[in-house]
């Protein structure tokens, strides 16, 4: 039924598309309106029909997509698998991560599995890293064709049939090979029945081979949009559009995009091809056509099993696009490619890729038309408000319609509009060059540094405000015409002016930056932790877990010494492991007692276990668009003006209303406390006083000169902290302050 559903939206889309493009063409080209008119008209139409066939063709592929059934293959049968893990400037501490998700990926015989450091820059202290993790190390120098000398240098030394390629940021689940490499068993084993078996002799196509099986490229941290825009719950990171829906969808045509990492490779098909190709910027690629054009076929997955770091700052961010964008288009536009094996569907959908980077030159034609029109009376389209609302409106419509039916909640027009609107500036030159055969041969490889500092800069929002100033000139001049000529016809340039200016507006929004002081990133995951306070052992659950640290929930206010670390045992999904901390921050959370602990960083086997916890799981980012136009300014807005607050109360702060004693009978009311400090009322102008707080419990009180009134230092309180009888005048306190909140609610 769903895929029935797409198919209707994705024919309907196609139908209305194709009679307005020939609307366009045959009867609104400005012809006769001068030179400067037919260059605008003519590139404008351009840029929808580029537009339009990219659509056409992606949407066919998303309407067509191809499931694919991991067989259920015997353990003995799993075969040996080199995993190469490709660094060239990376630290040991980066690599460390990645290498220990590899050394705890799961598989029918461990000893089949073949980790491999292959290292460019032959480095003492990544060969150290390898002897220490027990793993192997390739390294190379001088090495004249970068990521694909690497990893051609690894295959040459290795001997498996199945290679697992990751770049050096990308964290493997441990589950990764057993998600991945039966997939390789389809042509051998067919399911009948709902059950798996091998195929006969004669039921064996020999031309069915499988080439590669690509996961998705995930990430741990937020993405700059979802980082600068404050959305990380709110908008799934850019790439996830891409690797779960588009090249998921390209599995029909066999033309997925092999993306350098999370990636299982056929040896065979590697070498038959020739190994990993050079003498490009994107050789993932350009190997991955090479092996589709062997005959092999490939497919890309939806489940997320390796997590990596995403660019934080957006000069990163450009660099990697535009190496991204000239290598397409460096391939696409080849000899090479238009004279291999590749069918002809399997052509066209990688022609999408190279329309895909046109786009952010369609976007600046899309920017600069309404302006022309509106600011110089530049006739860009010879149309009237009838011809609009019959041609254009339902094509608009539909395909939108389409768009959102087909790529489910990943994706939609406007924030693919924001993402494009964003980059353009920086892409048009660099596309055009490539577009020319002005090719970029130098490999720069994507900055994996924590950068602490604004992740992005005014400076590069000057195109974006001297368009938005445009834009915001043409929306003036057009309603002046409108309300001077009585003409409806231009409200649908000034809706188009209206899209740009948001658009515009949005991009500003992002280059005014953020900082981030996190020095790792978070989950927010549920992790079973132990710890022993006041002779007892509590048990906790985490609320976020970092590499660095975490935090707990308690429903109790539990003294933690706050000049020793502490011993936390963890426990989740197979993993186990002891880490020391400190609690450098607690607040109260509704009923319960958040605990912030930072950890005390350690080398050692029990730290190996605990980066397990941390990342061997899904990343907490947003998965869906949950959002809209102005729902993304109230966030912004408040997020960016909201002020910091600090974080350095190390002890519960427990509110109450409790009748105690001075030492000398003075009646008093403790209304706060946290163990070191102590608000009392009734002790009028005493400096110093005894009170008895409970049985067994005695605080010894001096004024905390400089603050409020009524504020003491318990100056016993490292000696009272632990004490059993503490805690239990605590919890009768509590259960008091409960209950009288319990009385109030039931009067209200």
């Amino acid at each position: 039924m769903k895929r029935t559903k797409a198919k209707f939206w994705f024919y309907l889309m196609t139908v209305t598309s194709s009679i307005y493009i020939l609307w366009r063409l045959f009867f609104t080209l400005p012809i006769g309106f001068g030179l400067v008119s037919m260059i605008t008209g003519i590139a404008l139409f351009a840029a929808e029909l580029i537009s339009i066939i990219e659509a056409v063709i992606n949407l066919r592929c998303m309407s067509n997509q191809k499931e694919v059934l991991l067989p259920e293959v015997p353990p003995e049968l799993y075969p040996d698998v080199d995993v190469l893990i490709a660094t060239h400037s990376e630290d040991a501490e980066l690599l460390k991560k990645t290498v220990n998700g590899c050394v705890h990926m799961q598989y029918s015989d461990p000893a089949k599995i073949h980790i491999y450091l292959c290292d460019d820059s032959d480095r003492p202290e990544i060969a150290a890293l390898a002897r220490r993790m027990k793993v192997g190390y390739f390294g190379l120098s001088e090495n004249k064709f970068a990521k694909a000398g690497n990893l051609n240098n690894a295959l040459g030394k290795t001997h498996s049939p199945l290679i697992v390629t990751f770049d050096a940021d990308m964290i493997p689940r441990r589950e990764f090979l057993l998600k991945t490499v039966p997939y390789f068993f389809l042509p051998e084993m067919i399911q009948e029945d709902g059950r798996w078996r091998m195929r006969r002799p004669e039921e064996i196509d020999e031309d069915y081979k499988i080439g590669f099986i690509q996961t998705p490229q995930s990430f741990y941290n937020p993405d700059l949009f979802q980082f600068n825009f404050f959305a990380e719950q709110n908008i799934p990171n850019e790439q996830d559009y891409f690797f779960r829906e588009v090249n998921l969808g390209r599995n029909a045509s066999n033309s997925v995009i092999y993306a350098g990492s999370n990636t299982v490779i056929s040896r065979e098909a590697l070498e038959e091809v020739g190994g990993i190709r050079t003498g490009t910027i994107t050789e993932d690629f350009a190997t991955g056509i090479d092996i589709q054009a062997k005959g092999y076929t490939t497919y890309a997955v939806d489940t997320v099993l390796a997590s990596g770091l995403a660019p934080n700052d957006f000069q990163s961010l450009l660099k990697q696009r535009q190496r991204w964008g000239r290598g397409c288009v460096q391939t696409v536009r080849s000899v090479k490619f238009w004279t291999n094996g590749l069918p002809l569907m399997s052509k066209l959908s990688y022609l999408t890729c190279l329309f895909y980077w046109w786009t952010f030159i369609r976007r600046f034609i899309y920017m600069l038309s309404p302006i022309f029109y509106s600011l110089f009376g530049v006739m860009v389209v010879k149309c009237d408000l009838w011809g609009l609302l019959i041609f254009w409106g339902p094509s608009y419509l539909i395909y939108n319609h389409a768009l959102k039916i087909l790529s489910g909640k990943i994706r939609n027009q406007r924030w693919s509009n924001i993402v494009d609107t964003i980059i353009c500036p920086y892409m048009i030159v660099p596309i055009l060059l490539e577009t020319l055969g002005i090719r970029l041969r130098k490999f720069a490889v994507t900055s994996k540094e924590k950068i602490i500092s604004r992740s992005a800069q005014m400076r590069y929002a000057i195109p974006h405000i001297l368009l938005l100033v445009a834009t915001g000139l043409s929306i003036f001049f057009c309603v002046r015409d409108m309300v001077a000529y009585q003409s409806l016809g231009s409200a649908v340039v000034l809706f188009w002016q209206c899209m740009n200016g948001y658009f515009l507006c949005m991009a500003v929004l992002f280059m005014t930056g953020r900082i981030n002081y996190r020095s790792s990133e978070r989950y927010y995951s549920r992790v079973s932790l132990t710890f022993s306070a006041a002779g007892k052992t509590v048990r906790g659950v985490t609320g976020d877990i970092s590499e660095t640290g975490f935090s707990f929930l308690l429903d109790f206010p539990e003294y933690i010494p706050t000049r020793e670390d502490i011993p936390f045992t963890m426990e989740d999904n197979g993993y186990k492991a002891v880490v020391h901390g400190r609690a450098v921050h607690v607040n109260q959370v509704g009923e319960l007692w958040k605990y912030s602990i930072q950890l005390t960083p350690e080398d050692n086997e029990d730290q190996l276990e605990y980066l397990q916890i941390v990342y061997d799981r899904t990343p907490t980012l947003a998965v869906g668009i949950r959002t809209s136009a102005m729902k993304d300014l109230v966030i912004f807005t408040q997020k960016k003006t909201a002020s910091a607050q600090p974080a350095n109360r190390r002890l519960p702060r427990v509110a109450m209303e409790h009748a105690a004693a001075a030492r000398d009978g003075t009646p008093v009311t403790v209304t706060d406390f946290n163990y070191q400090y102590v608000t009392v009322r009734g002790l009028g102008e005493k400096t110093q006083a005894q009170l008895d707080f409970a049985p067994g419990i005695s605080l010894e009180l001096k004024r905390a000169e400089g603050w409020k009134e009524g504020l003491y230092l318990v100056e016993n309180w490292e000696e009272i902290s632990g004490l059993p009888a503490l805690r239990r005048a605590l919890e009768t306190v509590l259960k008091g302050n409960a209950y009288e909140e319990q009385e109030a609610q039931a009067f209200v």
